[in-house]
């Protein structure tokens, strides 16, 4: 049987400022629907993902901001680090580990998030490549 992950849900204060946060850093907006008077939903994908968020209201009980360990993962972590950081991102240096190099940001209410590029295999014999 095959299940496909494809939606995760982002708790939000502020369904519009967090739209504009994900838009301005280049995620694409793919729905902003009101459903009824106590739901709206908005669903947003990163570039090149199978994967989107949704946010909006009646959406999850979860706490704003209550989320980590959402990560996308990208040919270069420097150059997602400078990319991000153009977009008025305030990071860290890159955090290079055996398992990869990462850049981290949280969203307006600290929802977090993890940008990775996927260490060279050839170069880590010790590390295991799924697949």
């Amino acid at each position: 049987m095959e299940m496909k992950l494809e939606l995760i849900a982002v708790p939000v204060t502020d369904v519009d400022r967090a739209r504009d946060f994900y838009v301005k850093i280049g995620f694409k907006l793919d729905m902003d629907q009101r459903v009824d008077e106590n739901t709206r939903f908005i669903q947003l994908t990163p570039p090149g993902s199978a994967c989107s968020i949704c946010l909006g209201e009646g959406i999850t009980t979860m706490k704003p901001g209550s989320l980590g360990g959402l990560q996308v993962v990208v040919a270069s972590a420097a150059e997602a680090r400078k990319y991000l950081q153009g977009k008025g991102l305030e990071l860290g240096e890159v955090d290079v580990q055996p398992w990869g190099s990462f850049v981290y940001f949280t969203d307006p209410d600290g929802n977090g998030w993890a940008v990775q590029e996927l260490p060279d295999y050839s170069a880590n014999p010790d590390l295991v490549k799924a697949g």
